[in-house]
């Protein structure tokens, strides 16, 4: 269980292993490895301090590398002990990739992919916890890790001592197209202010647009670029300080040799880098399945695309870039994403997924659950958190639009410790 040690930057990093099942109501189904990395401050081996479990977003990536005592760390290493989980499927938790997966069938692929949701990641940390000795513990969740918080509030309130959640509380029985049309009246939005902040880019946009129409171009990994690929790079609308890069991008897009004009190494290289789901494909697998509880996904976002016809585009029409979501065809697209197509498909039509959160429970929730809510954001739309927040008691949502989904990366100190705030202030009115 007990890993590598070692000290940088005043901190201690202490790694763990620990095995799981894959299914834990089938003791036969086999197990898993789960890696955890604990952060403490240099000293503090023997410190009386509570534990806290980092939620990374996603689905799909793994717990961060801290490079420093800075940022969201820096706080919570003043509180706690924290424990930096990768979540199964991730990392070095028994990752999941197309090589990892190329062994099994489609169907073998659909089912072993079932494991992979929050209600799992959150019975792999009550494990780490009961394997810890940990009589009880703080939760920090991220975007996709504030899903997992409502879930651990759900299944087990009595190991959790405060929970906080940034840019992550889901609608808990909304119908997952009432998620989609939300995130794409927010993302047409963002393409709004990003095109008029810089005119020249929705004509730089049409010209790459038309010319993949057109012509044939080719990613650095032999990948035929296509439109809605280049259109997915307006993800990056829902994090901060990304407007001027992606114009940058746009500007430096072409070039000529021999009298003719085509896209550069460098642009195709960078649309490359992009492509986040080529690496950790339980971001695009799952990305619908994470909503689901009773009923089949699909393909929420391709179908409540149909309805904003502005996001197919057309030459001579203004182009729009879409957000996070997923669709079929990069199934058909993607490299790395072809071999998973026909689990991909069977997930889409998947309709007896269980139940993630438990209405009856968050109704008589009396752990302090204070979030980070932002008002622009284009992946959580506010409204939808602000909803689920009115039905769970002892839950605070400070909502700012100082933050886009990104505010614990980019200001992680300030974030967390105003949360810290909010949540002693829960918890003063429940002694």
């Amino acid at each position: 269980m007990h890993g590598h040690t070692f000290i940088n930057d005043g901190c201690c990093y202490q790694n763990y292993t620990f095995e799981a099942p894959l299914n834990y109501s089938d003791s036969e189904s086999g197990t898993l490895f789960l890696f955890a990395r604990e952060v403490r401050l240099v000293g503090d081996e023997n410190s009386t301090k509570p534990w806290l479990i980092f939620f990374q977003g996603g689905p799909g990536f793994p717990s961060p590398r801290p490079n420093g005592h800075s940022g969201w760390l820096k706080a919570a290493l003043q509180r706690y002990r924290v424990l930096l989980l990768d979540q199964r499927g991730t990392g070095y938790s028994s990752v999941i990739t197309h090589q990892t997966l190329a062994h099994l069938n489609s169907e073998e692929q659909a089912q072993y992919l079932t494991h992979f949701r929050a209600d799992n990641i959150v019975r792999d940390a009550e494990l780490i916890r009961e394997k810890l000795g940990i009589e009880k513990w703080a939760t920090l969740g991220q975007s996709y890790g504030g899903f997992c918080t409502l879930v651990y509030l759900s299944l087990f309130p009595e190991s959790l001592l405060q929970c906080y959640v940034t840019g992550g509380i889901p609608s808990i029985d909304r119908p997952i197209d009432d998620v989609y049309e939300a995130t794409f009246k927010r993302t047409k939005d963002k393409n709004n202010a990003f095109f008029r902040q810089f005119p020249l880019a929705q004509q730089l946009c049409q010209k790459i647009a038309n010319h993949l129409v057109n012509n044939e171009e080719f990613l650095p990994n032999g990948q035929k670029f296509t439109v809605e690929q280049f259109q997915q790079v307006g993800i990056n609308f829902g994090v901060s300080d990304t407007f001027l890069p992606i114009y940058y991008l746009l500007e430096n897009a072409f070039v000529t040799a021999n009298g003719k004009e085509f896209l550069s190494y460098e642009f195709l290289n960078a649309m490359l880098s992009e492509q986040a789901f080529q690496t950790n494909p339980i971001y695009a697998i799952l990305h619908e399945p994470i909503y689901c509880q009773g009923f089949a996904s699909q393909w929420s976002a391709h179908r409540v695309r149909q309805k904003h016809k502005q996001f197919n585009y057309q030459p001579g029409q203004p182009f729009y870039f879409t957000g996070e979501m997923t669709f079929p065809w990069m199934f058909e697209q993607y490299t790395n994403l072809q071999p998973l197509q026909g689990a991909a498909t069977l997930l889409s039509e998947k309709s007896d997924w269980g139940d993630l959160y438990n209405q009856g429970v968050l109704s008589t929730n009396k752990v302090p659950l204070s979030c980070a809510v932002y008002a622009d954001d284009m992946f959580v739309e506010m409204a939808l958190s602000c909803e689920t927040l009115s039905k769970i008691p002892n839950s605070q949502a400070w909502i700012t639009n100082e933050y886009e989904h990104n505010g614990l990366r980019a200001d992680g100190e300030r974030v967390l410790e105003r949360l810290f705030t909010i949540g002693d202030q829960i918890e003063a009115t429940l002694v």
